[in-house]
């Protein structure tokens, strides 16, 4: 009898470890989000020289979802962007609500952005965010919004009984820190914790089905996606995104960029003050050292840029190498025969909350261990400082401002008054920031940027997704790791990791800790709701913390305003495409070269129209093909591939005349043979109607090296 009761105890504990292990059902998927190639400014640095001249990489939304044994279910995607908007998020969540009812809402959807700077801007549905994209560009709008809810869709279509697992490494000679001297203002005993002024932590879960194949990866690591400069002009990913092509190549062989049923991730977290131009800030012209306090280079020997590990700053090769470390890294943990692979099976239930916060009417309290008393704090209305203008190391701004500035200027502020005047209570507020723009104060044609943030937290099992909605510091993510840390053990008795997703649901700019607020460098003239902008965070995230974990509801705060209906665009559209006489759309201008080797750069030439006319989502306007005999030519590359490029260009702005000239590297992988290139596009007639064409180059060899 009691080796019956034993046996039975055995069982049900067995069952019960079993549930406990293999409770999820995990699904991830993938869409194209690439927006308007051409004739729109790129989202990021703000350069109104910026404009968008073709193709180099696709971008995509990558997503996982998971739901536990009881139903409870989340979504998390990383876009290949530079941020998310929240009309963009309300847009997707509308089109799952359509399709799934309330299963997906705001509150257990999170949309994070890569932060790319090459990309296609005019969605974030905010002024000052679109100002330098002149306006809304309701065609990347569109094309984000179904490829973002696509990704969701496919994850969920995807959906099957499987397993996560959590681990962590280092990934060195990825990332600096672009302000360092802001840095220096946290205490010493703080700073004292960390061997490193950046975080070189690769965090990464891994979904696997049952029988341990794997579906899926999704990375987080603190670095901006800017390898690529203010100078490019080609829709990339960056390296965020070229990682995320590495490890998706990796285990998805014989497969063109973009396909596959494994999806790899590379997200962002707190990576405010973090560059990948490892080589640091040089004055541009003289090759010297910059000012560190202002990043400030003296009169003729031009901005200060920092660089990447490219040969003379190529941003290419910069971006290959940052993205080739990051993607190193990943598949070290990806690999179990690897000593980098420490990875634990993530264990428990699912959990979300989430909460509006009307950042400038927030009053609160928070402990000053210096004082040992309970200080009152509280929200700014958004507003810009001076250092804003002088931009970053890694995009310098204009007008000769300097990052550190802390004291105004008579003619600046004329400029600012005549726009919008802060109040004495804004200046006194922001204060040591001189105010440049009174953004919260600015209402025409409508909102300049946010004054009601999403907050909000994912669980799964024992790993916390803290969802910010901006770019907070290396120092501000690790204090809010360890707040939310602290209070999950504290009031869920678990240990748990978090992981910062950082420009997720809504963006903000920049969040910096209170001591570097004080240095007013770029990212504190940023923080647009003053100096307890973090402490805010800090408080309002231990607050979720709690309330999740004791299953409690929060009070869902005011939602953002809906503005879709007063958006303003400068951006016309495309009114008609001609050709020359004696051609037609399609028609090759320059053929390429009979043949070719190893390393070589093949350059087609072809009439075309406007690429605006037809995004090829899911598609690609041309293909690199290799004869296999003489019935059949396999494609090769595609316009995702990061070995080929596309660049548009206006020869008669007119008559509406243009041509397309695609590039492709051969690479020392590439098959000996017999190629050609197929481009296809769209034209607009004059009369009306879109209309297809399709332009094939001769075939050309490539030889063996």
């Amino acid at each position: 009898m009691a080796n019956w009761k034993f046996g039975l105890f055995a069982l049900l504990a067995l069952c019960g470890l079993t549930s406990l292990v293999s409770g999820y059902k995990v699904g991830v998927g993938r869409a194209d989000i690439t927006g308007p190639p051409v004739e729109i400014n790129f989202m990021g640095y703000a350069n109104l020289k910026q404009v968008g001249r073709g193709l180099h990489t696709r971008t995509f939304a990558r997503a996982f979802v998971v739901e536990d044994e009881k139903g409870h279910r989340v979504a998390f995607v990383s876009a290949d962007c530079g941020m998310m908007g929240y009309g963009l998020k309300r847009e997707v969540v509308k089109r799952l609500q359509a399709r799934y009812g309330n299963i997906y809402n705001a509150e257990n959807v999170a949309i994070s952005g890569t932060h790319t700077h090459g990309a296609p801007g005019g969605f974030l549905m905010h002024l000052l965010y679109d100002i330098s994209i002149l306006g809304f560009v309701p065609q990347t709008f569109e094309v984000m919004a179904q490829g973002l809810y696509l990704s969701i869709k496919r994850a969920t279509d995807n959906l099957v009984d499987g397993r996560i697992y959590f681990s962590k490494t280092t990934v060195l000679n990825a990332n600096i820190n672009r302000s360092p001297t802001s840095y220096l203002r946290n205490p010493v005993e703080e700073r004292a914790q960390y061997e490193h002024d950046v975080d070189k932590t690769l965090a990464q879960l891994r979904f696997v089905d049952m029988e341990n194949n794997l579906l899926g990866a999704f990375n987080w690591y603190a670095v901006h996606a800017t390898s690529m400069n203010n100078t490019n002009k080609l829709v990339t990913s960056d390296n965020m995104g070229y990682a995320a092509l590495l490890l998706e190549k990796e285990f998805n062989p014989n497969k063109m960029p973009g396909k596959g049923k494994f999806v790899g991730a590379f997200c962002s977290s707190n990576l405010g003050d973090v560059s990948p131009n490892i080589m640091g800030p040089k004055c541009s012209i003289s090759g010297k050292e910059c000012d560190l306090l202002s990043s400030h280079c003296p009169a003729g020997e031009g901005d200060c840029f920092a660089m990447g590990p490219g040969r003379n700053g190529d941003m290419f090769e910069s971006t290959q190498i940052i993205g080739q470390r990051l993607a190193e890294g990943a598949l070290g943990m990806l690999n179990q025969q690897s000593q980098e692979s420490t990875a634990r099976e993530v264990t428990g239930d699912v959990r979300f909350i989430h909460q509006f916060v009307d950042m400038p009417n927030y009053n609160g309290s928070t402990y000053n261990p210096l004082t040992r008393k309970l200080d009152k704090i509280r929200g700014c209305q958004p507003a810009m400082g001076y250092s804003f203008a002088a931009g970053t190391t890694d995009g310098p701004g204009a007008f000769s401002f300097e990052q550190g500035t802390i004291t105004d200027n008579p003619m600046w502020n004329f400029v600012r008054d005549f726009i919008v005047p802060p109040t004495q209570e804004d200046v006194s507020c922001h204060a040591p920031k001189p105010i440049l723009l009174a953004t919260g104060r600015a209402t025409f044609p409508y909102e300049w940027q946010p004054k009601i943030v999403s907050t909000q937290l994912l669980k799964i099992g024992d790993v916390i997704i803290a969802a910010v909605p901006c770019e907070f510091t290396t120092m501000a993510g690790r204090r809010l790791r360890n707040k939310i840390r602290a209070a999950a053990e504290a009031d869920g008795n678990i240990e748990t990791d978090v992981i910062i997703a950082g420009l997720t649901n809504i963006y903000t700019s920049y969040t910096v800790t209170p001591e570097e607020y004080q240095a007013q460098r770029y990212e504190a003239a940023s923080t647009i709701f003053g100096p307890h902008t973090h402490t805010i965070y800090m408080d309002v995230f231990e607050h979720l913390t709690k309330a999740m974990m004791r299953n409690e509801t929060v009070d869902a705060g005011p939602s953002p305003p809906y503005m879709n209906d007063v958006m303003l665009s400068l951006n016309p559209g495309v009114l008609f495409d001609g050709h020359p006489i004696g051609t037609d759309f399609g028609y090759v201008k320059t053929q390429p070269n009979k043949e070719y080797g190893i390393n070589d750069t093949v350059k087609a030439t072809y009439i075309s129209g406007n690429p605006r006319n037809n995004l090829f989502t899911e598609k690609t306007y041309f293909t690199i093909e290799r004869k296999i005999n003489e019935d059949r030519w396999k494609v090769t590359y595609t316009d995702a591939s990061w070995e080929t490029k596309m660049v548009w260009h206006r020869t008669n702005t007119i008559l509406g005349f243009s041509e397309l000239d695609i590039f492709w590297n051969i690479g020392p992988h590439t098959l000996p043979g017999e190629y050609r290139i197929r481009h296809s596009g769209e034209y607009k007639y004059i009369l009306g109607g879109k209309y297809p064409y399709e332009g094939l180059t001769h075939s050309f060899f490539v030889k063996e090296d």
